[in-house]
């Protein structure tokens, strides 16, 4: 610290000393010879007075907490507010005391312009000798760096570059630059040329291959990289050439001090999407959640979870955490005591399917938003306990919809599933039926529905999370294999964690101004979907692996209720933008409430007894696309055939 402060004097006595003499030379500069004429006296008593003023500048604007070695373009900010604001000030006391009748009206501009230079200059001059100094130690210890490929030649890349150059410890050397466009093949980046498009990868491998260089041993892909749709074919040829694929930290996480410029990571599956990730308008959900009561069903499952972390964030009045689940609860309910201790939380043990329960807890803690997350949502598991499927996916979320009605609650967000729509299998079906109930509540007039805003969201897959294709991949791999895929052709639509909890929030804060009215529901552009034989061979690639050879991919057959691939959209429900990029709004079908009421109470008799055959025939009245194989059900809307149904009502998403 004793050093910290020996160098910032050191500092701060040489920028003074160049304010001293600023003022002298700046006239000099101005009148040349013709100086000796002017009166000494002014002279030293403005150069003094200029000298005082610039030192209390200087230290003001912060000019000594930045580190000589790393100035850059904020610390010439900073040393241009304090000349101006010193130079300023001089030339208004020296107006106010004697007119300036003495001096050159020309003289300030030409001292701010002097003492800028002064300044940076010798900031620049220390940093640039450093870098040598550090660059010329690195030879002498005959340091060897890894040499590294980059693809993408934004921000990310030339800051990776500098800081390599720069830094005596890093082990990476940067000997080609891949271009994602034309514009900048041909040019240079810190020295380190940008050889060709991504589209002649394997060109540029094999032409450093004969180089000095010989093949690089690892390929760094940059932020745009990894939204570039050839990015998987980058994961095979990386394998080709024994190279290890990489990628920098975001810009984002640079620019907010989250990450060393320094640090390649391992790609991982979700980096591979293909698409940019949804952005969360965070000023507007702060505005929603900030100093509100905010209750969260399914709390401790995985979308459950990443909710409460960042509704957390936003500062709400009280979180309150619900789940049926004891310790998934216990171990969300630690995790906000660590991270936000001074939240007002409650962690409340209790199953959506138990009206009475769920009763008492909005009735104790009156909340203003209500996330609903608890749902079964394994599909085969759910197409052999149908009725368990109905009991929670579709008649809790009944419960906390009319929770919410009798409390009084602002925002109810139901979180939905792309298996909604043509559902094939139960859980899909189950999922439906809870959109049908709060599609009818939102259309219920003002008077009926009370002031609850019901908003529906519906996505696709989330990487990553419990019972999704990911884990069960990481699993196998670990086992050494087999990996298994039900379908050579099966595809399904993936998003992150976190992005799917952004699209809630984005969504609830859209709803609440109206959005849905009509029972539309919000659905994410998730970009084009993703083939999970693919998605099994990128994974064992990443590994280090090789598919067929170190790895089995096994194809195992349809399970029940699964489909080849799954709609976002029914086709005759076509999107509908809205004004934040990546969220579109679907208007399936609507039920009347009366008629979703009465199907609902026999569902609940039903699929309480578990009478099996009933629920799927009930199902099917509500959701007529949904047929399984053993029934055959005539459509609660009798005066329409089916078919007819479908291509006018749309679906059921």
């Amino acid at each position: 610290m004793s050093r910290i402060l020996q160098r910032s004097h050191i500092a701060f006595v040489h920028d003074v000393f160049m304010a001293a003499i600023s003022f002298p030379l700046a006239l000099y500069l101005r009148v040349g010879d013709g100086v000796r004429f002017y009166q000494a006296d002014n002279i030293l008593f403005s150069a003094a007075l200029f000298t005082l003023i610039a030192a209390a500048s200087f230290w003001y604007f912060g000019l000594y907490r930045g580190i000589w070695r790393y100035a850059s373009l904020n610390d010439l900010t900073r040393i241009a507010k304090a000349v101006s604001v010193a130079v300023a000030v001089l030339f208004l006391v020296l107006f106010l005391t004697t007119r300036l009748d003495w001096m050159p009206r020309s003289a300030p501009i030409i001292q701010w312009f002097l003492l800028m230079a002064l300044l940076g200059g010798s900031r620049l001059t220390y940093r640039i000798a450093k870098d040598k100094s550090t660059a010329r130690a690195l030879v002498r210890q005959g340091t060897t760096r890894l040499p590294v490929l980059l693809i993408g030649a934004g921000d990310e890349a030339e800051a990776f570059i500098r800081e390599t150059e720069r830094s005596a410890d890093t082990p990476f050397k940067v000997v080609g630059i891949v271009s994602l466009t034309e514009g900048r093949v041909g040019r240079n980046m810190h020295g380190v040329d940008v050889l060709a498009t991504a589209d002649k990868l394997e060109d540029v491998i094999k032409k450093l291959e004969m180089s000095r260089h010989g093949v690089p041993r690892r390929l760094v892909l940059t932020g745009d990289a990894l939204r570039h749709e050839d990015n998987v074919k980058w994961v095979e040829i990386a394998d080709r050439y024994g190279m290890t694929l990489a990628r920098l930290p975001k810009l984002g996480d640079l620019r907010e001090g989250l990450a060393d410029p320094l640090q390649i990571r391992p790609v991982a599956i979700e980096d591979l999407l293909g698409r940019p990730q949804a952005r969360l308008d965070r000023d507007r959900v702060r505005e929603m959640i900030g100093g509100k009561r905010v209750l969260v069903t399914g709390a401790g499952g995985s979308i459950g979870s990443e909710l409460v972390r960042q509704i957390a964030s936003y500062g709400p009045a009280s979180l309150t955490l619900v789940d049926a689940g004891e310790y998934n609860l216990y171990a969300i309910d630690m995790e906000m005591a660590e991270k936000f201790p001074d939240l007002p939380r409650e962690s409340i043990l209790g199953d959506v399917r138990d009206r009475v329960r769920i009763g008492q807890v909005f009735d104790h803690v009156a909340p203003e938003i209500v996330f609903h997350a608890a749902a079964y949502k394994h599909v085969p598991l759910v197409e052999h306990n149908p009725n368990e499927g109905i009991l929670t996916n579709t008649l809790g979320t009944r419960n906390v919809a009319e929770a919410c009605r009798a409390a009084g609650v602002a925002t109810m967000v139901l979180i939905s599933t792309d298996k909604a729509v043509n559902p094939a299998n139960v859980m899909g079906a189950s999922k439906r039926l809870a959109e049908c109930y709060c599609q009818a509540l939102e259309t219920l007039p003002l008077d009926q529905r009370g002031p609850t805003r019901f908003v529906t969201v519906r996505f696709g897959n989330v990487l990553g999370s419990t019972g999704s294709v990911v884990p069960l991949f990481r699993r196998q791999l670990e086992a050494g294999g087999p990996l298994t895929v039900t379908h050579e052709g099966i595809t399904r639509y993936f998003m992150t964690i976190a992005e799917a909890v952004e699209l809630v929030l984005q969504s609830a804060e859209l709803g609440r101004h109206g959005v849905t009215d009509g029972g539309k529901i919000f659905v994410l552009d998730m970009g084009r979907p993703v083939k999970i034989i693919d998605l099994a061979r990128q994974m064992i690639l990443l590994s280090g692996l090789r598919p067929g050879k170190d790895v089995e991919i096994k194809v195992t057959g349809l399970r029940p209720g699964e489909k080849l691939y799954e709609e976002l959209f029914h086709d005759s429900e076509p999107p509908v933008p809205t004004e934040t990029d990546g969220v579109m709004l679907a208007s399936p079908r609507v039920v009347d409430y009366a008629e979703i009421k009465q199907v609902f109470d026999a569902l609940e008799d039903s699929a309480t007894n578990r009478n099996t055959h009933q629920t799927l025939e009930l199902i099917s009245k509500l959701v007529p696309e949904f047929q399984p194989p053993e029934i055959g059900v005539k459509s609660i809307f009798a005066d329409t055939p089916a078919e007819t149904a479908n291509q006018v009502t749309g679906d059921t998403a």
